[in-house]
């Protein structure tokens, strides 16, 4: 029986890994008949995309592709045979998008005409590609050709060292791919590393987050700038981690936390629950202020030094407030706005009810963070939450769990120890997936690449996949290949069925907070 389950399992994945290559060939063929090319036409339809010259073919690659390539992630969303397995996967499923046409979105060509701006001596967050006079204007979406860049310095060296390298377009769209590429590079190496720092599978969380259908499609083949901030991320949270209470490597882990927030701000949720990571032994008010207070002066000097050696100052911040011109209904405080607006409109009213439900829903997820935040301090604060989870953690993804640590007293207290450790790693890290989720649940904008943003971190902490896997399976569905939102189009029922959703969601939660708890 064993062995036949063996067999059988071995077999799922077999056929996971070439149906999911099928899905990403496909997916690249559908960007050659009709991916996010430099002239391929704007406001298109599905409708329009359908009856052009090989529209049928480009739509039918296209969802078949996704469909193969979401149902064998999800075959194995418990992770698969081994990490090695997961990688190679990734791997083989990337290769077909790394050289397709850029796909499901037309951002990468904002990056290419940013990076131009600043290389020709102009201020990308003053002015937008157009008035800055970028050649490649055309192939920006119209929607970001007249706003400001809303991206930290970082990123944006990064875009002009690409049109330095690339020359042309086309070698800078190349530059780009491979700086994305880059990030997801280091964010591979920093999973297994992060996954025995928080007792968790690494064959499923390097499967998670990096075959996922999202990456090849938005962060390798669309080069999306959230690869660069993971990648930084990891890196910065890995060295918390794994080196907590000693201040050269907790300057250092600042410092890449700091990075990753000068690539794209959204970052800086995470900071607040690295320092609880980097407190060495108890976890009190003064050692919170020794230990985060050198992370944190790490990230500072990040900001300063990037903003200042760019000669762009701290104006970034200012082009952040340009990021939720688009509105969709993917975003919930936008789809209770728009659900708002439409009830107006029945009675002859105008509530403009979108902008005023997105500056709750921002103040709201400064309160969720804080609380978020609090609680992870207090759980491990108390030895009385943090002792009866202790079990739970498998010594045999601890490092000192490896040795033969089973022979002496010294040698269990050792276990005891690394076993505390990984729970408290496991517990902030928690902490810093739950404040990301919250960021992209309460954003006033959602595109499907933000659905990356806390993956990696769930798949290090999450007891069950379901709920975090579903939503980004979902997303994977959201755009077409030439980047056509597909929310659009279905602006009206897509609100309803969003703040349905979202009424459900709180119903169901506070049902739960006020069951009684069950009699043993």
């Amino acid at each position: 029986m064993v062995a036949r389950s063996a067999r059988y399992v071995d077999r799922v994945a077999r056929s996971a890994r070439y149906v999911g290559l099928v899905g990403a060939v496909l997916l690249a063929v559908a960007g050659y008949f009709g991916g996010a090319l430099p002239d391929a036409p704007f406001g298109a339809t599905p409708a329009s995309i359908w009856r052009a010259p090989g529209g049928p073919a480009t739509l039918t690659c296209w969802l078949v592709g996704t469909a193969l390539l979401v149902g064998a992630w999800w075959s194995l969303r418990e992770g698969a045979p081994s990490t090695r397995w997961a990688y190679v996967t990734a791997a083989l499923w990337a290769l077909p998008l790394l050289v397709a046409p850029p796909l499901g979105s037309r951002d990468v060509y904002s990056y290419a005409c940013q990076g131009w701006t600043y290389a020709h001596g102009v201020d990308p967050y003053s002015v937008g590609v157009a008035a800055a006079g970028c050649p490649w204007v055309d192939a920006v979406a119209p929607i970001w050709r007249d706003t400001p860049a809303p991206y930290g310095p970082v990123f944006v060296l990064l875009a002009a060292l690409a049109v330095g390298l690339g020359g042309g377009l086309t070698g800078t769209i190349v530059a780009l791919r491979v700086i994305a590429v880059a990030g997801l590079l280091l964010a591979a190496l920093c999973l297994p590393a992060l996954a025995r720092a928080a007792g968790a599978p690494a064959r499923r969380a390097s499967w998670l987050a990096l075959a996922g259908p999202l990456i090849g499609v938005h962060l390798v083949a669309g080069a999306h700038n959230d690869a660069v901030m993971l990648g930084l991320l990891l890196g910065g949270l890995l060295i918390v981690v794994r080196r907590p209470g000693r201040p050269v490597a907790l300057l250092l882990a600042g410092a890449l936390l700091g990075l990753a927030v000068t690539v794209k701000a959204s970052a800086v949720v995470v900071a607040p629950f690295a320092a609880l990571a980097a407190v060495q032994g108890r976890h009190t008010v003064r050692a919170l202020l020794r230990d985060g207070g050198w992370l944190a002066g790490g990230l500072l000097a990040a900001l300063l030094v990037t903003s200042a050696a760019s000669g762009l100052g701290f104006g970034w911040v200012g082009g952040l407030t340009h990021s939720g011109d688009s509105e969709q209904w993917t975003s919930p405080p936008t789809a209770v706005g728009l659900v708002m607006d439409y009830a107006g409109a029945l009675f002859g009213r105008d509530p403009q009810a979108v902008p005023v439900v997105r500056t709750i829903a921002l103040l709201l997820l400064v309160a969720v963070l804080a609380v978020l935040w609090w609680r992870t301090w207090q759980t491990l604060r108390d030895p009385d939450h943090v002792r009866p989870r202790v079990a739970q953690v498998d010594p045999a993804r601890t490092e000192v769990g490896r040795a033969d640590a089973a022979r002496s007293d010294a040698a269990w207290a050792q276990v005891e120890v690394a076993r505390v450790g990984v729970l408290r790693s496991r517990i902030a890290l928690h902490g810093a997936a739950l404040a990301l989720v919250a960021t992209v649940v309460l954003s006033p904008v959602f595109h499907p690449w933000y659905s990356t943003w806390p993956l990696a971190l769930l798949a290090l902490t999450a007891a069950r996949t379901t709920w975090f896997a579903l939503p980004v399976a979902a997303a994977a569905f959201l755009a077409l290949p030439d980047g056509t939102n597909l929310a659009r189009f279905t602006k009206a029922p897509g609100a309803l069925a969003m703040t349905a959703l979202l009424l459900t969601v709180l119903v169901r939660t506070t049902r739960h907070r006020r069951r009684p708890p069950r009699r043993s």
